[in-house]
Parts: structure tokens; C-alpha cells; sequence
């Protein structure tokens, strides 16, 4: 075992670089970089898509002002070159792209990811100061995700083709049909003061006088505001999840080992548990990365906007749109890692689960 994670961990290495190199060409060709971005900021167009139309009228004003110049940035006529100049030494594109780009892979493989273009704060500790709101929506999201789908599914296993088995698939259905954005939206008016009720917070995850308040109150708070994020965020993983452990445990319930149990005197719930959850439970625990991975990123972009919390989802959007490269990479790259870590924490949690099975030999 211990040199397939030797291997694992090794496969890390050329992964990472992939990752970047397709991230690194991609934005050599999408328009509207961050010296864009600064040029319409200063242009008082504050979009870098503004210097891509309509602009004419502001292009014929800075070169009455600023006099004329030629540049191969939109919105960049009538700025003097050397302030052009300036600013490509600033961001480091007055370097070749292969040269800033194994700069950038040598500062990674360090793990210094520089500093954000438009924040004057260093990607590390911008990750760490929006990393609690993410881990909290991740962590509750998925644990509860968890703790719901798996009894579920094994009751509707138990009970299958029973009235309760039917009712609930239908509610399940409706639940994943629903896209975790949409329901947001509904618990906010119809919770959060739109319409209706004004139970729980419109937006942040704690209060304003939350350094005030006693460890029992802060508990409370924070729970109080987490409460419509996290159940916006669980609806999707809850369905899937909850039909995934039902089918996995309908599939072993079938087998010849259970029927042999059974014929042998065991009662039902000692062939459930002590002999069909084991082997179940092992798709389950395959599934964990991607649950994990998805809520903790890409599933809470939307729902960190909506709720307006401070989080990692957040922070990647934002800098897409500003073009904020080192931001953008230095996430990339800690998502990543992060992700194919966990892959092998979930081997590991195979092994765990079940010593008979064995990496080695079967790769060998």
C-alpha cells in the first residue's frame, strides 16, 4: 500500500502541471486581461468590456488629453507608452510567455503564489481569510448530505417497492429537478424577510456584534446564518446520494452471500449490517471526493454570491472577471491539489473499510 500512495502522490506532480499549462495558454487568448481591465478602470468605463465597444467617444477624449499613442491594448489610445510600459512591468508581461510561465511553476512548486493584481494582499493569505466560510458551507453541506441520505437509502433498499419507498422517490426526484440557485431564492423570500417570514438573516455568516457575544451565543448565531446557505447546498448531493446508497444496497441484498446469511439463521439486521453495509458502503465512500470537491467549490459559488458570504467560490468568480491572473492560478492550483488529495484519502478509506482489497495487485 505504501507504494501505491508513493505512486499516487507522484502522479500529483504532472497533474498539477497539466492543469496549469491549459490554464496558462488559455488566457494568452481570452480578450480583456488585467491591463484591460486597469485601462478601463481609468477610463471611468469600469468594465474591461467597455473598451471593446462603444467607447470611442472616451478613446477621442483621452487622446485630446493625453496626446497619441499606438498600442495593441483596447482602450489603451491616447495613453502615453510609457505608462503602458509601466504597467506591463507591474503585472510581468514584459516578459515572454514561457519565461513568466516557468517563473510561475518554480514560485508554485515553492507554494508562493504571489500577490492579487487589484487586492495588495498575497493569494495565500487571501485563500486563508476566505477559507472558514467555504470549509463551513463544505463540511455541513456535506456531513449532513451524509447523515440524511445514507439511513434513507438503506431504508428505501429495506422497503423497496413499499408506498414509502414511492413517496419518497418522488420527493427526491422533485429535490434534485430543483437547482440548488432556484430553492435558494425561495428560502430567502419566504424566509429571509422577502415575502413572508423574517426567521433567519439575509446575508453573512455571522453578526455584526458576533466578537460581543458568549460561546454559547456565538454558536447559536452562526447557526443561525448558516442554516439557509447549507440547506440550499444540500438539496442537490441529498438526492443523489440517497438514490445512489439504495441502489448499491439493492444490488448486494441480491447476492448469494446474503441469501446463504439468512438460510444460515442470522437476523435481518445482522445481515444488513454486519455483512451487506460493508461491502454497500463502498460505492459510497467512492463518491465522497466528488460530494466533497463539488460542494466545497464549484457548488458554492452561486450560493456563496446569493447569501453574500466571503468565501473561496466567491473569491475564484471575482477574479475571473477581473482578470486577477495570480489569484485565479493560485486557486486553481490549491483546488486541485486538494482534490487528488483527497482521491486518495478516498483509496485510503477503502482499505479501511474493507482490508481485502489491495491497490497493488490489482494495478499489478
Amino acid at each position: 500500500m505504501a507504494s501505491y500512495i508513493l505512486r499516487r502522490l507522484l502522479l500529483i506532480i504532472p497533474t498539477l502541471l497539466g492543469i496549469l499549462v491549459v490554464n496558462f495558454v488559455l488566457t494568452q487568448f481570452v480578450p480583456g486581461g488585467p491591463i484591460e481591465q486597469t485601462l478601463a478602470n481609468i477610463q471611468g468605463r469600469g468594465d474591461v468590456f467597455g473598451g471593446f465597444s462603444g467607447g470611442q467617444g472616451a478613446d477621442v477624449a483621452s487622446q485630446e488629453l493625453l496626446g497619441s499613442g499606438d498600442s495593441q491594448y483596447p482602450g489603451a489610445q491616447g495613453l502615453p507608452p510609457e505608462f503602458i510600459e509601466q504597467l506591463e512591468r507591474e503585472f510581468g508581461f514584459d516578459k515572454p510567455p514561457l519565461e513568466r510561465f516557468l517563473n510561475m511553476v518554480w514560485d508554485y512548486a515553492r507554494f508562493d503564489f504571489g500577490e492579487s493584481y487589484f487586492r495588495s494582499i498575497s493569494v495565500t493569505d487571501l485563500v486563508l481569510e476566505k477559507m472558514p466560510v467555504s470549509i463551513s458551507l463544505g463540511l455541513w453541506t456535506t456531513l449532513i448530505a451524509y447523515l440524511v441520505s445514507v439511513p434513507l437509502g438503506i431504508t428505501k433498499a429495506v422497503r423497496d417497492g413499499s408506498s414509502f419507498d414511492t413517496y419518497t422517490s418522488a420527493l427526491i426526484i422533485v429535490a434534485y429537478a430543483i437547482p440548488s440557485f432556484l430553492f435558494a431564492i425561495v428560502l430567502l423570500v419566504v424566509f429571509a424577510g422577502g415575502s413572508y417570514f423574517q426567521i433567519f438573516p439575509l446575508r453573512g455568516l455571522t453578526s455584526d456584534n458576533f466578537e460581543s457575544l458568549s460561546f454559547g451565543a456565538k454558536i447559536l448565531d452562526y447557526a443561525w446564518h448558516i442554516t439557509l446557505p447549507v440547506a440550499a447546498m444540500t438539496i442537490s448531493a441529498f438526492a443523489t446520494l440517497t438514490l445512489l446508497t439504495k441502489n448499491s444496497f439493492l444490488d448486494e441484498i441480491k447476492k448469494q452471500y446474503v441469501i446463504t446469511a439468512r438460510a444460515k439463521g442470522l437476523g435481518e439486521r445482522q445481515v444488513l449490517y454486519g455483512h451487506v453495509f460493508r461491502n454497500a458502503m463502498l460505492i459510497i465512500i467512492a463518491g465522497f471526493p466528488g460530494v466533497f470537491i463539488g460542494v466545497f467549490f464549484t457548488g458554492s459559488i452561486i450560493i456563496e454570491t446569493i447569501f453574500s458570504l466571503d468565501g473561496l467560490g466567491r473569491l475564484g468568480f471575482e477574479a475571473t472577471l477581473q482578470r486577477d491572473y495570480p489569484v485565479i492560478f493560485g486557486t486553481l492550483f490549491l483546488f486541485g491539489l486538494i482534490g487528488l488529495l483527497v482521491n486518495i484519502l478516498s483509496d485510503l478509506c477503502y482499505v479501511l473499510v474493507d482490508p481485502r482489497i489491495d491497490f497493488e495487485k490489482r494495478e499489478g
